[in-house]
């Protein structure tokens, strides 16, 4: 991104798309999960929940995970700005929006629909894989983002200790759900993790099989017999 000078960016917003996050918070280095995860509008800062108390009456966003990028809940951005045509996820059951674009290690094959900005695969009807995105294309096309923008006053994180106040990365099997607009070839994953869980899973369902046995069968006669049957005596053969 360019200074807000020339994109005429707010600069709140300039400063969330070029905050890094998830960061130990220099403040409270010494404290326990001081990770920044909350980005203030009125100071354009990215703080820890310790610092709250700094920040109370301000209009407060929190960044979540996932797959181990960082996403802002459509909630809480549709307040801020219009996010239609950005692809979004849902994870905790809640819809979440990439924050900016992910690293593509291959190009995407057979993919019907890219983002228009990055080129990265994407499920129809979308148009963006991330916010970043859509701002860039709007910026390169009408020069200002204040048709996009929204009244915002009142800007409030979830209650402390609720499901969402914490977003922790998904399961790596979370990204094989792609709709039929969607590619494997576009997804940004370990295959070889992948085959090793889904190998230790097969092999965790074959040894449950094998000992599953229905009650019925578990309490007749031959059952016990067979299982409670032991080996007799080994005998040595006789000798010619």
């Amino acid at each position: 991104m360019e200074s807000s000078s020339s994109t005429r960016l707010p600069a709140w917003l300039e400063s969330l798309l070029s905050e890094t996050f998830f960061n130990s918070c220099m403040i409270h280095e010494d404290s326990k999960k001081n990770e920044k995860n909350i980005f203030c509008l009125d100071c354009c800062e990215a703080i820890c929940h310790h610092c709250l108390d700094r920040h109370n009456s301000h209009r407060l966003l929190q960044i979540r995970r996932y797959v181990y990028h960082d996403v802002i809940r459509v909630g809480d951005v549709e307040k801020l700005m219009d996010c239609s045509y950005v692809q979004a996820y849902t994870t905790n059951s809640a819809k979440v929006v990439f924050l900016k674009p992910r690293p593509q290690t291959k190009a995407c094959r057979n993919s019907s629909n890219n983002c228009i900005s990055c080129e990265r695969g994407l499920q129809d009807p979308y148009l963006f894989c991330s916010i970043s995105c859509k701002i860039n294309q709007i910026m390169r096309n009408d020069g200002m983002m204040s048709e996009y923008l929204y009244e915002c006053e009142v800007l409030t994180l979830p209650e402390p200790g609720s499901d969402d106040w914490f977003t922790s990365p998904d399961p790596v099997f979370e990204l094989l759900k792609t709709s039929s607009g969607s590619t494997a070839s576009c997804i940004d994953v370990d295959r070889q993790t992948i085959a090793c869980t889904a190998t230790t899973e097969i092999v965790r369902k074959k040894r449950t099989s094998k000992f599953e046995i229905s009650a019925a069968a578990r309490d007749s006669p031959a059952l016990e017999t067979a299982v409670n049957r032991r080996k007799g005596m080994p005998k040595r053969s006789p000798f010619n």
